[in-house]
């Protein structure tokens, strides 16, 4: 588990319910996630109280979950696992996202997946085997949930869009308020993603474009369309740099590369005290050398790399006393006490870290 929740824990998009944080501690298994504040798509589909989700909405709703779909599989995660509409949750913004959770099944032989049978692709049913191709087949039952409003067996839904007896199968409370074309669009994709042989099926990829083109709405807030209410200055935290996710995670590559794609050059914006810089000349003139903060957070990564956390932590430590206000100092000093269990002192050397990374972005 813990491996693959690191994989998912890297995956960002705006599409997503990102994962946040995991625990092992004995038995238990505890995944953490982003907040979600306005329920599940059950729940405004199926469940409303005061209106249904209006036909602009549900479109939108197919094509977020579809691009969702498809950021995961270019980022190499192909397969998701029980595709349903418990798996989305709306945002503060009431946009629509798609659960990180589904990754978690995952197994490397596709061979760990249960599901309602009268929902489940064919080939899971012949060999037990789940494929990329049986994504689609699930996006295409998720497809008539939502415009029929109920769960419907995909061979009776098939029946039905082949009968061309499209108004019956329409979720009723809608009252006639979509267009004819858009709703015959709508079935006619859902019935390719539901072909029995795998091969006939359409790629995510392609069907993203059919899905744009229906979206007419784009200027009105999702939470407009979805009758909730949205609060005028949500408190939040700011956006997460690469880096702080980076460290949160005790992800050393991804730390070393993003260090290395700048070049560590960030140290070069950190301004000097006149006392610090007369400090750093005058030792420049007695000892012939001037010293860098940037090769102390290299040789920091180094000694991360080789387990040795304490010479990292020194390092680092040695990197903020030559530019105190360098976040990257402060960020190598948070992974180098993680890794020591200092896990209190981590965190709060994380939390110094952003704030200081904050103001400097501010500024």
């Amino acid at each position: 588990m813990q491996a693959e929740a690191r994989d998912i824990g890297k995956m960002r998009h705006t599409r997503l319910v990102n994962l946040i944080g995991y625990c092992c501690d004995g038995d238990e298994r505890l995944l953490v996630s982003e907040y979600m504040p306005n329920d599940t798509l059950t729940k405004h589909l199926f469940h409303w109280e005061k209106q249904t989700m209006e036909w602009a909405m549900r479109l939108r709703v197919a094509l977020y979950v579809a691009e969702a779909l498809e950021y995961c599989r270019q980022s190499g995660r192909t397969l998701y696992h029980d595709l349903n509409a418990y798996r989305v949750l709306f945002d503060e913004n009431g946009n629509p996202r798609l659960s990180c959770f589904g990754w978690m099944k995952d197994s490397k032989d596709g061979k760990n997946f249960s599901t309602n049978l009268a929902y489940t692709p064919p080939e899971y049913l012949r060999d037990g085997t789940l494929i990329p191709e049986s994504v689609v087949f699930s996006f295409g039952t998720f497809l008539l949930d939502l415009v029929s409003g109920k769960h419907v067996p995909p061979s009776h839904a098939v029946d039905t869009i082949q009968k061309q007896n499209l108004p019956v199968f329409i979720d009723s409370h809608l009252e006639g308020n979509y267009p004819d074309e858009e709703a015959a669009t709508v079935f006619e994709l859902a019935s390719k993603c539901l072909e029995n042989n795998p091969k006939d099926r359409p790629e995510i990829k392609d069907i993203i474009p059919v899905l744009a083109t229906l979206q007419h709405k784009l200027n009105v807030p999702s939470y407009e369309m979805l009758g909730i209410s949205k609060l005028e200055n949500p408190e939040k935290e700011p956006e997460s740099s690469l880096l702080y996710d980076a460290c949160h995670r005790m992800d050393l590559t991804a730390l070393h590369q993003i260090l290395e794609a700048a070049d560590y050059n960030d140290d070069v914006t950190c301004e000097l005290s006149f006392q610090q810089w007369s400090q750093q000349i005058k030792d420049f003139i007695e000892t012939g050398i001037m010293i860098s903060p940037t090769v102390y957070a290299r040789r920091s990564i180094c000694h991360l790399f080789c387990d040795q956390a304490d010479a990292a932590l020194r390092d680092a430590m040695q990197a903020q006393c030559v530019y105190p206000n360098w976040p990257t100092a402060l960020y190598l000093q948070a992974v180098a006490l993680g890794k020591l269990n200092m896990l209190e002192d981590s965190g709060t050397m994380l939390k110094e870290a952003k704030i200081l990374e904050d103001k400097r972005l501010i500024n």
